[in-house]
């Protein structure tokens, strides 16, 4: 029920969301991108400058748009009619306050960034993003340790929960930063739309069958608003998701992955390598750029991260995405399988 209403909430809102989008060009006012180094990304831009103008920005406001007004609706149900919905009413404090939150904070400042953009002054600056990935991140993270008593994580191999204590937030914070930096993954029509689907109904699945059902009423959610963005984001894309909507969900993950962890009696966080293989993939192919070209001087990728490079090989975009999607659906079976071991 709950991806049944934000799939038609997000359909529903679509219209209005294009009609502003398109009167206020909310899009970059200059195509092309700079690479790692300084220097143009002259073969991304080769792919991509001409459609990096004239289709806006922040369509991520779908997603977490959708996604708070399911919420709040069925919240509203829920005080009117408590015996016909009190189970559908997924926000508690005890399972979705954090990762609504933290979408909420992460699409926020994202919209921001994209706002900066379509500006014309070039978004934030990265290291401010980071910045704020990693406040975010150490409330979250501090909230689980001090609020939850979390302070543990399951691991491979052993019978009872690894005690990490303070060490908990680091690690929390490292998780962060690593899924957000999978986020480049938005870069091809339907790609990171159909990812992020897949990953967050991977961890619905996780949490209902460990009985955490307000935390996958919330993922299911977020998977129902990403496919009615998905829905327009097929080639020709309507909007892109931005960092509205990558900062956000990528919070939000962080969060679910670590409440469906060893505090829900699951490995949450062992299988999340492997769910969110397609971002992982995509995080290695960067740094391995970056070493081959400040340690053997030369590029080992045609261009990164690694789906451009498939682009750069002559494969059609919509096959990039559709092999993609393949890979992410068998990786979230795969990992499902863990985290319910």
């Amino acid at each position: 029920m709950p991806a049944l209403f934000a799939f038609l909430f997000g359909v529903g809102l679509t219209p209005f969301l294009t009609y502003f989008l398109y009167k206020y060009k909310f899009w970059k006012p200059k195509g092309g991108k700079i690479a790692l180094d300084g220097t143009p990304a002259t073969t991304f831009n080769l792919l991509h400058e001409k459609r990096e103008v004239g289709t806006p920005r922040a369509g991520g406001i779908l997603v977490w748009g959708s996604v708070i007004l399911t919420a709040g609706v069925f919240s509203l149900l829920d005080y009117l009619f408590p015996d016909s919905f009190y189970d559908l009413a997924f926000i508690s404090r005890e399972q979705t306050w954090l990762p609504l939150a933290a979408l909420a904070a992460g699409a926020l400042v994202g919209f921001m960034d994209d706002l900066y953009e379509v500006r014309g002054h070039g978004g934030m600056r990265l290291r401010w993003r980071l910045l704020v990935v990693i406040m975010v991140a150490f409330l979250c993270a501090l909230w689980f340790y001090t609020k939850l008593d979390v302070s543990f994580v399951s691991f491979p191999y052993l019978n009872v929960p690894l005690e990490l204590g303070i060490l908990f937030i680091p690690l929390f914070i490292i998780v962060a930063l690593a899924l957000y930096a999978g986020s480049v993954i938005d870069g091809i029509d339907g790609l990171s739309g159909g990812i992020y689907a897949t990953i967050f109904a991977a961890y619905a699945g996780i949490a209902f069958f460990q009985a955490q059902f307000d935390i996958a009423g919330f993922c299911a959610a977020v998977v129902g608003a990403l496919l009615a963005f998905l829905w327009f984001n097929i080639p020709p894309a309507r909007f892109y998701l931005s960092e509205t909507g990558t900062m956000g969900l990528t919070l939000a993950l962080t969060v679910v992955v670590f409440l469906t962890d060893a505090r829900g009696a699951g490995r949450g966080l062992v299988a999340l390598p492997i769910i969110a293989l397609p971002l992982v993939a995509t995080v290695l192919s960067l740094f391995l750029q970056i070493f081959g070209k400040k340690v053997l001087h030369r590029k080992i990728l045609h261009i990164a991260p690694l789906h451009h490079h498939f682009e750069a090989l002559g494969w059609p975009p919509y096959k990039v995405v559709m092999r993609y999607w393949v890979v992410a659906v068998i990786c979230a079976i795969i990992g499902m399988s863990i985290a319910l071991v």
